[in-house]
């Protein structure tokens, strides 16, 4: 398989329905280049997903038989589309896809910069894009859907990791360099002085809008958010979880349109309009006052992950404390574990600070950026894999998912292979 094949067969379903947005303002009804099954491929179809792989990919525009390739990808995008229709096993919901939709025209909106200006380049309402691109959307949960009822439990045995070793050996990939690292992060606490005066501005601010104000542009106003106070204080659609605990919390208790009393978390004090409640899924804009920690509160912190180190130093379990005093949420419940990680993959500064370590010790506390906050953190240097060929004695773990999926993808094209035996489709460039 040539490099450009491979490359749009991992693409295809990305540039497909990223594109539904980020080119439908331009599209053009002109001449069909392909017919599959009930479906057609417009010549302004196929160029428009040319130009986004060639955007994500950086590939040379004039490589051969670009194009051919591309409506290649295409056709084959169709044919599963057409076979998840007509599979009875293979479901999506309502709820499904408005979710699905929202998130993707919430990322446009970020992508963007506001509403207003992502309405003003595809010529509509935001409330007209979810009925005009809902078909669309609910077409790739039918083809995600359906790949992963026929693929989602391929395995491999151990002979055939074996063989696949034996096969490619000379082809794999060194593996570069890898750290397993844990970290523990500490949030400095708030001057109390400080605080209460935020939490009295946020409570006239508050006043305000309850009385007659209109929450986005207090937002715009007043909010401390770079990256949102310019949308209104749009945060767009979150799943539970993925905000922090005391907004999540918050939020979640809020009924569609209300607004919360002011609330703190590490970022400094919120208040909080709930948009839209679907399930799981929230919409909701904010308005952020930041509260300033002092040089007292920065040390506090410093000596208390001093101390943590210390005591780990003395034979106590970094997990443990990590569990205990961690403040990330992602990571404090598994015992600070950010995972085993290739060292070119971190910045320079956090490669600079790793390279100072040995395999069991801890970094000093240093200071890291969070959203709009910041706090300080220790990093516990567990194991240092330095670059190598791949082995089935060291790599097996990594030659297990090599070899899943090489098997994957060798089923997977003959599937393409079976539906367009079995589903009708003709190219008329």
């Amino acid at each position: 398989m040539s490099k450009i094949k491979f490359k749009i067969l991992c693409l295809t379903f990305f540039f497909v329905f990223q594109g539904v947005l980020l080119f439908a303002q331009v599209k053009i009804l002109d001449r069909i280049v392909a017919v599959v099954g009930n479906d057609i491929i417009m010549e302004s179809d196929l160029q428009q997903q040319v130009e986004f792989f060639i955007l994500n990919t950086k590939i040379d525009p004039n490589t051969p038989n670009l194009r051919n390739q591309v409506l290649d990808a295409l056709i084959n995008e169709r044919l599963i589309v057409a076979k998840a229709i007509e599979d009875t096993n293979v479901n999506v919901t309502d709820e499904e896809v408005s979710q699905q939709l929202e998130q993707l025209i919430q990322q446009n909106i970020q992508q963007i910069g506001s509403e207003q200006k992502l309405e003003e380049i595809y010529g509509m309402p935001i409330s007209r894009m979810r009925r005009e691109f809902r078909d669309e959307m609910k077409k790739k949960l039918l083809a995600e859907r359906i790949k992963q009822f026929k693929f989602g439990n391929v395995s491999v045995s151990r002979r055939e990791i074996e063989e696949f070793y034996e096969t490619y050996r000379d082809s794999l990939p060194e593996v570069e360099e890898e750290v397993e690292l844990y970290h523990i992060l500490k949030f400095p606490k708030k001057n109390q002085e400080i605080l209460n005066e935020v939490k009295i501005k946020a409570k006239l601010i508050l006043d305000s809008i309850r009385c007659c104000g209109d929450f986005a542009d207090f937002a715009r106003r007043y909010s401390q958010d770079p990256n949102t106070a310019i949308d209104g204080g749009d945060l767009g659609v979150t799943r539970r979880g993925t905000l922090v605990k005391e907004y999540e919390e918050a939020a979640f208790a809020l009924n569609e349109g209300q607004i919360s009393e002011p609330i703190e978390s590490p970022f400094g004090i919120h208040i909080i309009q709930l948009v839209e409640r679907r399930g799981e899924n929230i919409h909701t804009r904010h308005i952020l006052l930041k509260v300033e920690s002092d040089s007292l509160s920065d040390q506090l912190v410093i000596d208390f992950l001093s101390k943590i180190s210390d005591s780990v130093k003395n034979g106590g379990n970094f997990a443990e404390f990590a569990k205990k005093y961690s403040e990330d949420q992602e990571s404090a419940s598994i015992g600070g574990y950010i995972g085993l990680v290739p060292l070119s993959q971190l910045s320079d500064d956090m490669q600079d600070l790793i390279n100072d370590l040995n395999e069991g010790e801890i970094s000093q506390p240093v200071r890291v950026s969070s959203g709009g906050s910041y706090g300080f953190q220790i990093i516990y240097l567990k194991k240092r894999i330095p670059a190598h060929k791949i082995s089935l004695s060291t790599d097996w773990k990594r030659l297990e998912l090599y070899a899943t999926n090489y098997k994957r993808n060798k089923l997977y094209q003959q599937w393409l292979e079976e539906l367009r035996n079995e589903i009708y489709w003709d190219i008329r460039l």
